[in-house]
């Protein structure tokens, strides 16, 4: 077997280094040696766009609410990952909707401009895309903006965090301060690497109706990951 190539290698001032390899056209990010996300396994990641704005054609608008929005729709993607979910949501949303990244990472966002683009059509490149460099729970407490769909993908889920600054965001006071971000009957997408009954019921209890949603993580495996889709109400 080919040995994994080292495109690049990230040293923040704090933690452990954040490093990108790739084999056979496959790219993987580690930290510490652990596999944090790869190219090959995606489809949870393209299905929180699925089930957040609906199957609408590439396009054209979808049914996000029950009036129009005006000047358009607006979407908060939490984590930018390998730029797969981005790809999906921009795939899903009309010329005039708009998209804001919120991504830790300056590296992640650097690689997803440059040696990482390819893979889901250069997102970045979208004009409706602002793109921002900043932990996901300070942009909670800072923003005014509100949206009518909120992606999140910035950990493992509500158990197996990798950040324990995370935590926040699965928790009641994080949930209600996401609540609050959506405009009325938005839809909060969590993603999670398994199911969790006891937070479905903290989900429901900050205020949404709850469902769990199994999704394959790529065509033809069984591996399944989960999304937790809570409407406002």
């Amino acid at each position: 077997m080919k040995p994994w190539i080292t495109v690049d290698t990230w040293v923040p001032a704090a933690g452990k280094p954040l490093v990108l390899q790739e084999r056979d056209g496959v790219y993987v990010i580690r930290v510490g040696g652990q596999e944090l996300m790869s190219s090959l396994a995606h489809g949870s990641e393209e299905a929180m766009a699925r089930v957040a704005l609906g199957s609408s054609a590439p396009g054209t608008a979808p049914n996000l609410s029950p009036a129009a929005t005006p000047g358009g729709r607006r979407v908060l993607v939490g984590g930018l990952g390998l730029g797969f979910t981005l790809r999906a949501t921009l795939d899903a949303l009309a010329p005039s909707d708009a998209v804001t990244v919120v991504e830790i990472s300056e590296a992640v966002i650097a690689w997803n401009r440059g040696p990482l683009a390819h893979l889901a059509a250069s997102p970045l490149s979208d004009a409706r895309v602002t793109v921002v460099a900043s932990d996901l729970v300070a942009y909670i407490a800072a923003t005014t903006d509100r949206f009518d769909a909120i992606l999140l993908d910035v950990d493992n889920g509500p158990v197996a965090m990798s950040h324990a600054t995370n935590a926040y965001l699965y928790q009641a006071r994080g949930l209600a301060a996401l609540r609050n971000l959506l405009r009325p009957r938005g839809t909060l997408v969590i993603w999670s690497a398994g199911p969790d009954r006891q937070f479905e019921n903290v989900f429901a209890a900050a205020g949404f109706t709850v469902t769990a949603e199994s999704v394959a993580t790529r065509p033809g495996t069984r591996a399944r990951h989960v999304l937790f889709v809570g409407r406002r109400v």
